[in-house]
């Protein structure tokens, strides 16, 4: 028997768990990445800038999320995949600008809305394996999804689009719930983040599709 048949050797291995919420946290890391350094770009910023608001915007909503799970030091800052992902996607981002200004606007609405949909669901769920009640797990599905955009806009000087665009924070709020429904139902990690992906991504796509708005005060 080899060493890594042992069983202390599997033991050290990550489960599918860790690894399926990896790769999905990785994905919407670089596709916040890109989007918030497009929206430096846009707003005249040099290329630190354009880096630091980034990287702020792919990582900030689940370091937060980490800092009040008590999970701490963050999971991006435990390895360098995260910070290498928001880094690079910022970076190519920042050479290619006019390849990304080129994308149909569509394009990039759809790209948002699978990162926002990916992190509420990776956040709920991370929320809920720590044992966290609805409440909690809805709440840190949000923040995850909207925090690092939210600090993007402060650091450009605008309303948080989470403000202003209705049923972008409440899309990241109901595939939070969802998930985190599935999850106490069904204790099936992957099952509980496919719903609560497809509530969060149909709602926000269907708000933009037929210009969805939460009641505003007359």
């Amino acid at each position: 028997m080899s060493s890594a048949d042992t069983p202390a050797a599997a033991a050290s291995l990550p489960s599918l768990r860790a690894r399926t919420f990896t790769i999905i946290d990785v994905a919407a890391t670089a596709l916040f990445g890109i989007e918030g350094a497009a929206a430096a770009v846009h707003a005249g910023l040099d290329v630190l800038g354009v880096l630091v608001v980034g990287f702020v915007v792919a990582l900030a909503g689940g370091m937060l999320r980490d800092v009040l799970l008590g999970d701490l030091p963050p999971a991006a800052l435990r390895t360098p995949s995260r910070i290498i992902t928001a880094i690079a996607a910022a970076a190519a981002a920042f050479l290619v600008v006019g390849v990304v200004d080129a994308i149909p606007g569509g394009v990039l609405i759809t790209l948002d809305a699978l990162g926002l949909a990916l992190f509420a669901m990776t956040g709920a769920e991370k929320a809920s394996s720590r044992g966290a009640n609805l409440w909690v797990v809805t709440i840190l599905g949000g923040i995850t999804a909207t925090g690092g955009g939210v600090l993007r806009d402060v650091l450009l000087l605008r309303t948080p689009v989470v403000l202003t665009e209705s049923v972008y924070g409440t899309a990241a709020l109901a595939g939070a719930l969802a998930t985190g429904i599935v999850m106490s139902f069904t204790r099936r990690p992957r099952t509980a983040m496919l719903v609560g992906f497809v509530v969060a991504f149909s709602l926000r796509m269907l708000a933009v599709t037929f210009g969805w708005q939460l009641p505003r005060a007359l």
